[in-house]
């Protein structure tokens, strides 16, 4: 019989595969291995990276285009197979949410939709593969994931802290709200700069080309869709257009850093215990993100780091999330 407990540890842990389905991807993509297996779901034909020559020979031939290369093609493979199992766990949490559903009076909406939206962000690593890292559906599938991890994060809030009402706590709910979908605009701008190769668009901080305003094209870095059989490895676009991308993701950080902050402030002021760990973790968080962010110029884009970067914005974005849950439906007594 599923129980309470059984079904809250599935969730958690459902939450920790998704957080690292997340880091896993950043990582496929940052080194370069997004089309280490130019096929989907397998890996050039076969559910395991060929290992003989007989298997690469052929691998090879079949895909005379796109050469074997075995730790891009194992790094793209690993992403799969553990995104595969944060499927089978999000389905058995599915199962769950139908079963105790009367048992726990939640509707099972929730855990169904998650489910759905797996299925598509399965979609999404299909296409990503098979029309060649177009920029929109790379981004599409980093803002599903973290959508992912924010609905189970969501669902885990509400086993674990139950709505008793809906008393929007002194006003801050809307900034809280305003917040929420800053930061999600902000995770856009930086898996576009990812998708469009952009991050190194900028060598310096805080200017850019030791300009306050280099040349840059906005029309044509935010062009979304560019039609279809175009190869965006590597990126397409040239230099203004990149340096848009990455002066935009540099603004968008500045504005991300002042209103949560500020935010994640006045839920300390209101004094509201519920409050206080979600809003210390947004201000170390916003502290750590700038830090690796200009550490990402600086640096060159160490792998290590650019990972951390998206790790840490999956992190930010749920305890955002927990502040607008706590701050749309109080449960408890204001305490100093």
């Amino acid at each position: 019989m599923i129980t309470h407990t059984h079904y809250l540890t599935l969730i958690r842990l459902s939450i920790v595969m998704a957080l690292c389905v997340i880091m896993l991807g950043a990582y496929v993509r940052l080194s370069d291995a997004g089309l280490g297996c130019p096929d989907w779901p397998g890996c050039y034909g076969k559910m395991l990276v060929p290992q003989h020559d007989s298997h690469v020979d052929e691998a090879n031939q079949a895909w005379s285009q796109r050469p074997l290369e075995q730790d891009k093609a194992w790094k793209e493979m690993v992403h799969r197979y553990l995104a595969g199992f944060l499927g089978l766990a999000i389905l058995l949490v599915a199962i769950a949410g139908w079963r105790l559903r009367r048992r726990l009076g939640q509707s099972p909406v929730l855990p169904l939709a998650i489910l759905g939206l797996v299925v598509f962000q399965a979609l999404l690593g299909m296409w990503t593969v098979t029309l060649l890292l177009k920029p929109i559906i790379v981004v599409a599938h980093l803002l599903g994931g973290m959508t992912v991890l924010l609905l189970l994060w969501w669902l885990m809030l509400r086993l674990v802290s139950p709505a008793t009402g809906n008393s929007r706590h002194h006003g801050l709910f809307p900034w809280v709200l305003l917040g929420f979908i800053v930061l999600y605009t902000q995770i856009f701008l930086g898996g576009w700069t990812s998708a469009n190769y952009a991050a190194l668009a900028c060598s310096d901080v805080p200017t850019c080309q030791s300009q306050w305003l280099p040349p840059m094209d906005f029309a044509e870095g935010f062009t979304l869709w560019r039609g279809l059989g175009q190869d965006y490895e590597y990126g397409v676009l040239d230099a203004p257009a990149r340096t848009a991308i990455h002066v935009a993701h540099r603004i968008g950080a500045v504005v991300t850093l002042l209103l949560l902050a500020g935010v994640a402030l006045w839920a300390l002021r209101t004094g509201h215990r519920a409050f206080r760990l979600p809003a210390v973790a947004v201000l170390v968080l916003l502290v750590l993100q700038v830090t690796l962010g200009v550490m990402n110029i600086v640096h060159v884009l160490p792998l290590p780091i650019a990972v951390a970067h998206n790790g840490g914005a999956a992190l930010l974005l749920i305890s955002v999330a927990t502040l607008l849950y706590h701050a749309s439906s109080i449960n408890h007594p204001v305490r100093p």
